[in-house]
């Protein structure tokens, strides 16, 4: 889906690690959120409250999933999951566009 429709839209960017990662939150009409970003090249640690399913739209990057020893490459057009109340780490390697869908 390219889309969203029906949705409403918080103003206020969400800003991590001196401005390299940005979002925004989307509510739909049932109270389920997503979130539409951008991360710049660098590596990050993020926690998690609920599970995510992280959607890469476009760019390049490795991920580090909780309980995994080895990373995994993701690209545009693929998506993987996060456990709930885990951490995960992320090197991009290029500006990538994602969506992340809380479960």
């Amino acid at each position: 889906m390219s889309e969203f429709n029906n949705v409403s839209v918080v103003k206020e960017a969400n800003i991590y690690f001196d401005g390299s990662v940005t979002s925004r939150t989307i509510y739909f009409a049932d109270g389920s959120r997503k979130t539409l970003g951008i991360m710049l090249p660098g590596e990050y640690t993020f926690n998690t409250g609920s599970a995510e399913l992280m959607e890469i739209l476009s760019g390049d990057l490795t991920v580090l999933l909780p309980g995994s020893s080895e990373w995994v490459a993701v690209k545009g057009g693929e998506a993987f999951e996060v456990p709930e109340n885990s951490s995960f780490k992320l090197k991009i390697a290029a500006i990538t566009d994602y969506c992340c869908s809380f479960l």
